[in-house]
């Protein structure tokens, strides 16, 4: 279980170093997909650490929320925000990797700069902390 969980957390590692490269390359779509597969793969591996099950989705915030006593003080009282991220950044995963095809709108006309910076600083700050799970 734990090995699992720190190969989920290396793969976090990965994206969110090919998101900050994305960033410094004004590929904003891209940095959002890498920021957005960050926060889902940090969660998870922090849900896989205590032994809880997560589903098979892009979005863990509701068993995030549920499980959330099962974590310490510190990152438990994160998990609301947490949570939110979560949400609304796999609502614009598609987005971002496909665009609006019918609209005629490619990824890279849909994510501004500042969108995608916030998205990798939340996908840092949560890779953090779930990193820092690690070492409790």
């Amino acid at each position: 279980m734990i090995s699992f969980a720190r190969s989920l957390l290396r793969e976090a590692q990965n994206r969110i170093q090919t998101a900050q490269r994305a960033l410094k390359e004004k590929k904003y779509a891209y940095c959002l997909r890498q920021s957005q597969e960050t926060v889902e793969l940090s969660l998870k591996a922090a849900l896989r650490l205590k032994g809880i099950e997560y589903p098979k989705f892009h979005d863990v915030s509701e068993v995030l929320l549920r499980s959330a006593q099962r974590f310490p003080a510190r990152f438990s009282q994160l998990i609301p925000a947490f949570a939110e991220v979560s949400r609304k950044l796999a609502e614009k995963r598609e987005a971002s990797m496909y665009g609006f095809e019918e609209m005629g709108r490619p990824p890279d006309e849909l994510v501004s700069k500042q969108e995608a910076k916030a998205a990798f600083d939340n996908a840092l700050e949560i890779f953090s902390a779930c990193r820092k799970l690690f070492r409790t």
